[in-house]
């Protein structure tokens, strides 16, 4: 349901207003004002949408008040309303004011209509406009990220295998030899997860949000299943609790997952004694409950405001294989299907991913 345009009618006849917010109510979320301050109160407060004025007020004309509103509430629209058919006064009101309708006193209703309807279609419009923007904004600044991180994060892997590669050729010695091949290995793998998230990536920016029944049970566990041989030495524990239906859609729940998962097996800490995943679920009639905790390096309290950007790396994961898209992605795919995601961590104690997702069941 869209949410109703927010109007804020300044006049200092009290009839008027009045009549305006009795007329306009069940259409629009009307504020109305008797004076100046009164007014500038109000915007101070809340956002206005529309700002309508008379023009003439004790204190000032309504096209200085309207033109002290855009500091308040630039994106407003504004529209002033006055009983004069000066010329002067509608240059202006335009001018000064950055107003877009001009209406005559006494008002017609139909006309006052139309020309607030106009007022709130424009304003939708340009809230579209800066809500693209913005976007365009998000997209041409990953875009930026991913070309340096194509540089070093594939490029730097590839020189390092052309430089063993190299030493290869020079060096007949076998035990040097296997040594070679396991720094291969190490770098193809590095290569092999970054493409691996890249994809990841885009599946989840460009795929539409599909709802199916899901079987947490399965997809837990399948999960484990799939993520488990990264390593033998690691517990993985699901406690998985669902006694109702529940739809959403498997292929970014997976996604989100994995990547939590396989971040868990990455920055685990190698000096515990009982190394360990858990994964607990618990699925209510309106959402779902997802908890995926480990005993790992942890993160510091300073990087935890970070984790979710794209590329960003912490301190205390640098020498580990890490591209910094995964949590981008978790979250990503979390804001496409109205999930939240809360952190708790501590330094070589361990971290708590804690995930609440609606349920998108049909009802009839």
């Amino acid at each position: 349901m869209t949410e109703k345009i927010k109007i804020l009618y300044v006049d200092d006849e009290k009839n008027n207003l009045v009549s305006f917010q009795s007329y306009y109510r069940k259409e629009y979320d009307v504020r109305i004002a008797a004076s100046v301050p009164e007014a500038l109160k109000v915007l101070e407060e809340a956002e206005m949408n529309i700002i309508i004025s008379d023009q003439n007020m004790p204190e000032i004309t309504g096209v200085e008040f309207l033109e002290q509103t855009i500091r308040l509430r630039p994106n407003a629209v504004r529209m002033l309303i006055t009983g004069q058919s000066d010329l002067g006064v509608v240059i202006e009101a335009i001018n000064r004011g950055q107003i877009t309708k001009f209406v005559q006193k006494p008002w017609e209703w139909e006309k006052l209509s139309l020309a607030i309807e106009n007022c709130a279609l424009l304003y939708r419009s340009r809230a579209e406009l800066r809500q693209k923007n913005k976007e365009l904004q998000k997209a041409n600044d990953e875009l930026n990220k991913f070309v340096y991180s194509l540089s070093h994060d594939l490029r730097s892997p590839l020189m390092s295998i052309l430089g063993i590669v190299h030493l290869a050729k020079t060096n007949k010695d076998a035990f040097a030899e296997k040594n070679y091949f396991d720094l291969i290995e190490s770098c193809v793998s590095k290569l092999d997860s970054f493409i691996r998230n890249i994809i990841e990536y885009y599946k989840n920016s460009r795929g539409e949000e599909i709802n199916e029944s899901i079987d947490f049970k399965l997809l837990g566990e399948g999960v484990f299943d799939l993520l488990r041989n990264q390593d033998q030495g690691m517990a993985f524990y699901t406690e998985i609790e669902q006694n109702t239906p529940f739809f959403g859609d498997t292929l970014r729940l997976k996604v989100i997952l994995n990547n939590l998962v396989s971040n868990a097996i990455k920055y685990q800490n190698a000096s515990a004694e009982n190394r360990f995943v858990k994964m607990k679920i618990t699925v209510l009639k309106n959402e779902v409950h997802i908890s995926v905790s480990d005993n790992g390096i942890g993160i510091l309290e300073k990087h935890i405001e970070n984790i979710f950007k794209l590329f960003f790396r912490t301190e205390n994961s640098q020498d580990k294989d890490g591209t910094g898209i995964g949590l981008y992605i978790v979250k990503e795919a979390l804001e496409k299907i109205g999930g939240t995601i809360k952190v708790t961590s501590a330094p070589m104690v361990g971290s708590s991913f804690d995930l609440v997702i609606p349920n998108k069941i049909q009802t009839s």
